[in-house]
């Protein structure tokens, strides 16, 4: 064998094992990624709105200012 058969050969190989050579892998790798992160996107939003539920906050109101107002 010549030596340009056989790096032929182990380029091959490596090509075959690399991510960014082999479209089958790298796509069914960037799916299963964008699931991972969409699922982890929805739970940490999930999260976060049950941490922190609306409050509803404490007004102060005028008396004058009531349905049914208290004068002076």
């Amino acid at each position: 064998m010549s030596h340009t058969e056989d790096y032929k050969k182990e380029l091959q190989k490596i090509q075959d094992k690399d991510f960014t050579h082999s479209w089958v892998s790298s796509s069914g790798f960037i799916f299963y990624l964008s699931i991972a992160c969409l699922v982890a996107f929805a739970f940490g939003g999930c999260y976060k709105l049950y941490t922190k539920k609306f409050e509803k906050p404490q007004v102060t109101i005028q008396e004058s200012t009531l349905y049914t107002p208290k004068y002076k």
